[in-house]
Formats: structure tokens, sequence, C-alpha cells
């Protein structure tokens, strides 16, 4: 999986992929499992598509992160994906921001 990151401090920033379906979301779990840091923010503002499977992943990772002592924090500006973490009450369990730099900022 081709995922594009940036690091600032102890943070890392995760563009998510545009599909979210099984496949995608396995590998994306997978690879947050693999990363050295904890505090990862996951931007989702480019995600077109995201299914159940999805949505479980970020959930896994965030239980996976969390375990070790860190967080998993979403961040996007997009209303469609916004409604999607509304009507699935994710959004009362991942913290979600509007910007990249909220969610980096929120860790310190």
């Amino acid at each position: 999986m081709n995922v594009t990151t940036e690091t600032f401090g102890d943070c890392m920033v995760v563009h998510a992929p545009q599909d979210m379906g099984r496949e995608q979301a396995d590998r994306l779990e997978n690879f947050l499992h693999t990363v050295e840091r904890i505090q990862i923010v996951l931007d989702i503002d480019d995600v077109e598509q995201i299914d159940s499977a999805g949505l479980t992943a970020l959930v896994n990772a965030q239980e996976n992160l969390r375990a070790l002592g860190g967080d998993l924090k979403i961040s996007t500006d997009s209303a469609v994906n916004r409604k999607i973490l509304e009507i699935t009450r994710l959004d009362q369990q991942l913290e979600v921001f509007d910007s990249v730099i909220d969610a980096v900022k929120s860790f310190r």
C-alpha cells in the first residue's frame, strides 16, 4: 500500500486512500499497526468511499494505538465524511478535526 505520510514531532499524519473498502481498509489498518509513532492523525479529506470495513479499521486502529499509550484522531473538512462519522456515531468515539493542523496541535 502506497500511503502518503508526514511527520510533525511525535505525531504522524497519514493521508487515507480514496477507497476505504475492505481491501484498502485492511491494508491501512495493518500499516497503522506497524508504524513507529503512536500519535496518528488520519486525514480522510480525499476519501470518496468508505464502508463498514473502513469504519471498523478506524476503530481497531484507535484501540491498538490507545493500548500503546497513543491515539488516533481524524481530520476532514468533507461534509460527506463528517456525516458518515455522525450517522455511525463514530464522531463520539473518535476525535474529529476540521484540519490536519488542529488535529496535530491537539496532541500537545
